[in-house]
């Protein structure tokens, strides 16, 4: 099929991939190139790195809801439109415009996480598995019917940057399975009642409370990992965490209980020991070599 794609970011980048192995991409559309840095340095997205080194051609609205726009749009003569993590609302007239409609790549087992940051917020929760959802797109936000879906273990360990790696891996390849046999599926409704939300991550989310029990902590931890970091603050120094485990001790909530040979600091019930961590202006490092030269005083934080 010929086929116009919408994405942003690197998780887009196997479905592309795989995509391009047995239809035609006339057209990839994507986020705005930001301006940013000292020199003005102009930073484009991995989906227009992609596409500008496969030589498709890249267009980059700021919305699809002009007259003009969808004219562009509709030029292509496509026949599907697939989309993953894209970033822009779609009008009713576009999801309309394709004959095979709008397909989207959607991480997470719908109807569980629709939204923004189904992928952080499924490891914030304590999930025990997530996966990928391919789903006809409707005018509600990820509220279509589902095509296929498969499931991924999120083991206890797993960080929001492995789950991304996995989940992007299965997306597009199960994509190309979903579009192979698409004239003989049947799309199953979503079950409203079983519905939540992935709300997008605001960074003021990324800052320790430690009153909250150590487990939940730690589940924050993983999934913040590696963006956007969970962080503590100490003597006005910020502090970025990217590992961390259970420690069977308690103190008041905030409480460093160890900081010159290790770093454990007391939740509302046991503790954490940090393992990997980010000084301001620093590489990740292990919070063993960070304490050959620096220590953490018995106090609260």
């Amino acid at each position: 099929m010929k086929i116009v794609f919408m994405g942003t970011p690197d998780f887009a980048i196997p479905v592309l991939d795989n995509l391009v192995t047995e239809h035609e991409v006339v057209a990839v559309y994507t986020r705005a190139p930001k301006i940013s840095g000292r020199g003005n340095r102009v930073n484009k997205t991995p989906v227009h790195l992609w596409a500008e080194a496969h030589h498709i051609p890249v267009y980059t609205p700021k919305s699809l809801k002009s007259v003009e726009e969808q004219n562009i749009l509709q030029q292509h003569q496509a026949q599907l439109a697939v989309v993953a993590a894209y970033g822009l609302i779609l009008p009713q007239t576009v999801l309309d415009m394709f004959p095979r409609g709008c397909i989207n790549v959607h991480a997470s087992l719908l109807p569980r996480w629709r939204g923004a940051a189904p992928i952080q917020r499924a490891i914030e929760a304590g999930d025990k598995q997530s996966g990928v959802s391919i789903m006809q797109m409707a005018l509600e936000l990820d509220a279509g019917d589902v095509w296929a879906q498969e499931a991924v273990t999120i083991p206890p360990y797993m960080t929001g940057g492995q789950l991304h790696d996995a989940l992007s891996t299965v997306g597009g390849r199960l994509l190309l399975k979903t579009l192979r046999q698409l004239d003989t599926l049947s799309p199953t409704k979503q079950d409203e009642t079983f519905a939540c939300y992935a709300n997008k991550i605001d960074k003021a989310e990324s800052l320790l409370n430690f009153i909250m029990p150590a487990e939940r902590i730690l589940d924050k931890i993983r999934a913040f990992n590696p963006y956007p970091a969970m962080y503590f603050l100490y003597h006005g120094e910020r502090f970025k965490v990217y590992e961390a485990e259970l420690v069977d001790v308690s103190g008041h909530p905030g409480q460093i209980i160890e900081g010159e040979h290790e770093l454990i600091i007391a939740a509302q019930n046991n503790a954490i020991r940090i393992t990997k961590i980010q000084r301001e202006g620093k590489q990740v490092m292990d919070v063993s070599a960070l304490l050959r030269g620096f220590r953490f005083e018995k106090e609260n934080i």
